[in-house]
């Protein structure tokens, strides 16, 4: 259970109609496979220790004294068992009959919550065996132990604080108005639903969106185990569809399959944080009981998939559709912006890299959006000390194929000058040397803009901004920058579809920019006249830095935590050396250049994370980088 992780399951044992020895059996047998696994929370589905569909069954006192006897038998079989284990099961309660899900931990009953929404309607007929519970709660009897009956119930684990269990039955889920969503209000950060639904056309899809749905719009985890094989077959047909989502997410599905067990972990530490992020779940409704349960604590041994690129979609429909979709949003924010401003042109520093060309096809679309002659947008190239032939001639190709107008204004005679003014030595290969010449194409940028009546587009990108990899008031600047909530490993997406969807010779420069090397070309070339200052090689894997950004902005994480994710989704790529090394640069860099972005210029937000300081990131510039390194420093002595 650490870092938050908790080992769930949901699963549907085959049943027989009215066969309490059988069902009772097929419950024990997934709760000992369930218990091998490490599983701490285990849901089963509706009714299963009788089977759904008994119909008038339910009302013989024969069927009465087997489910009795099943529940007794599955609260002997948990004494030594360390797991939260959820199922259905009939109940009478004060001599009415209830449609219940039990919940119980190492033999003992913590509670028996009611289905609230008895479905009367087409196939069904509840309401004809079961009562309607009323609201609240009460301390009974039942199976020779004092417990909890009621609808407003939250089990909440004392060893896993974040972990707190709400259930409900079914139907519960269809309604207008969940009860999950007040679970959820009241502190419930995973949802049990013990179902039997039948099976139909169409009902299948409804069901997954139902579910995923609903855990996105709670931010819990929900675990959705439905009715096994042998259910009877007189009017309905019943086929398991088992369901495990986190905030919108299916960690796993299993679909016409009994008998087994899916099993995964769900990050309760994540979905709290995001709560907290939201102030959406600051309310606490009244008349709720929390039941202690203590589950032994213990490392959770990850199995879930981490993507190593979490801002690019795996599929490639779903990673076009993606591209397009920020090409559009970018595209938008610089057509309004121009709109605004009255300006008619643009001037963009052309590197023939992937930022700048990234920002060349969003300016190209936002002008054909307006209407504008594209020859108003103005490509500078401006070769200084370390511009190799390749991104030069990638440069001139792009704006040859574009449309747009190239001018060609060399820095190295402007540089040298200065140089000379602040007495510089050129031999000197310092930070002076590169800052000089960053600084100074934001110049002729700037003046050149002010000159055109133009906007300057800037050009840098979010992963640029987290790590502070830009020249503080030289391409850090600019008027309005497209760039800057995208992602180094997105911006190289984004710039291959663009070359997907394009004419042969606009395709082959694009993705020849795609195959460079990422480097400011702020040092002489190699001998060979090849990039001799790549970008990765001094500050680290552009697609480590994003997985620690998206892990730690989006969701707060703490060192040890993505570091603990970024071996797992990264364990065939790289040393836990490596990423740990990586991680240090990425904290140290993120704390000491938080002044960069305090002052950075407007540009649009087109994901879920950007670190305008007008927008999702406000942080001081000086706060302290030591309770970070602190725990890094832990994971390195380990």
């Amino acid at each position: 259970m650490k870092d938050g992780f908790i080992k769930c399951a949901v699963a549907s044992p085959t049943v027989r109609v009215a066969d309490t020895t059988f069902n009772t059996n097929s419950i024990l047998s997934l709760i000992t496979e369930a218990a091998g696994k490490q599983v701490k929370v285990l849901v089963l589905p509706e009714l299963v220790t009788t089977a759904y569909s008994c119909a008038d069954l339910f009302l013989h006192k024969r069927l009465q004294q087997g489910w009795e006897a099943a529940v007794s038998a599955i609260l002997t079989m948990s004494q030594d068992i360390d797991m939260l284990i959820v199922f259905g099961s009939p109940v009478m309660v004060h001599g009415s009959l209830y449609n219940c899900a039990l919940s119980i931990h190492k033999g003992q009953l913590l509670s028996v919550v009611p289905k609230r929404h008895l479905p009367n309607y087409q196939e069904f007929y509840e309401k004809r065996w079961f009562s309607t519970p009323r609201e609240g709660n009460e301390e009974v009897t039942l199976f020779g132990q004092k417990t909890w009956f009621g609808t407003h119930l939250l089990l909440s684990c004392t060893s896993l604080e974040e972990l707190v269990v709400a259930n409900e039955i079914c139907e519960d889920l269809w309604v207008p108005l969940s009860p999950s969503t007040s679970h959820a209000l009241a502190g419930a950060t995973v949802i049990t639903n013990c179902s039997a639904s039948d099976e139909l056309v169409g009902k299948e899809e409804y069901r997954r969106s139902l579910v995923a749905s609903q855990s996105a719009k709670l931010v819990c985890a929900y675990l959705y185990s439905d009715a096994g094989y042998g259910e009877s077959a007189t009017d309905l047909v019943f086929t398991p569809h088992d369901l495990i989502y986190e905030n919108g997410q299916c960690l796993g599905e299993s679909f016409d399959v009994s008998d087994a067990l899916l099993v995964t972990e769900i990050d309760v530490q994540k979905l709290q944080l995001e709560r907290v992020r939201l102030q959406s779940f600051s309310t606490r409704p009244e008349g709720y009981v929390r039941i202690p349960f203590t589950l032994d604590v213990g490392t959770c041994t990850l199995t879930r998939h981490y993507e190593k690129a979490p801002f690019v979609p795996s599929d490639e429909r779903g990673r076009e559709a993606r591209c397009e979709k920020i090409l559009r949003l970018q595209a938008l924010g610089l057509k309004k912006r121009l709109e605004h401003t009255l300006c008619k042109s643009v001037v963009i520093g052309l590197s023939g890299g992937l930022d700048s060309t990234l920002a060349l096809l969003v300016s190209v679309r936002a002008f054909d959006l307006l209407g504008l002659e594209r020859k108003h947008i103005v490509a500078v190239t401006m070769p200084g000390f370390g511009t190799t032939k390749r991104t030069k001639g990638n440069a001139t190709k792009l704006a040859q194929a574009l449309g747009v107008e190239l001018r060609t204004i060399s820095i190295s005679k402007a540089v040298g000058q200065h140089f000379k003014d602040i007495g510089h030595d050129p031999k000197a290969l310092d930070v002076t040397y590169e800052n000089s010449q960053a600084r100074e194409r934001t110049q002729v940028l700037m003046d050149l803009a002010n000159k055109l009546n133009a906007l300057v587009i800037g050009t840098g990108d979010l992963s640029e901004l987290a790590l502070g990899w830009a020249t503080y008031n030289g391409d850090h600047m600019s008027m309005y920058g497209v760039n800057s909530s995208v992602p180094k490993t997105l911006v190289r997406h984004l710039v291959r579809h663009v070359a997907s969807i394009s004419e042969p010779s606009l395709k082959k420069v694009l993705l020849d920019v795609v195959d460079t090397p990422v480097s400011p070309e702020l040092l002489p070339a190699k001998g060979d006249g090849t990039i001799s200052q790549v970008t990765e090689d001094l500050v680290g894997p552009y697609e480590l830095h994003d997985f620690f950004l998206y892990q730690a902005i989006r969701w707060g994480y703490s060192p040890a935590k993505i570091y603990r994710l970024a071996c797992v989704a990264f364990s065939q790529v790289y040393d836990q050396s490596v990423i740990l090394k990586w991680l240090n640069t990425f904290y140290s860099r993120f704390f000491s250049q938080q002044f960069k972005r305090s002052c950075l210029p407007d540009g649009p937000k087109v994901g879920s994370l950007a670190l305008s300081p007008r927008g999702d990131w406000r942080m001081p510039s000086d706060a302290s980088v030591a309770l970070w390194r602190a725990q890094l420093a832990e994971l390195g002595n380990l």
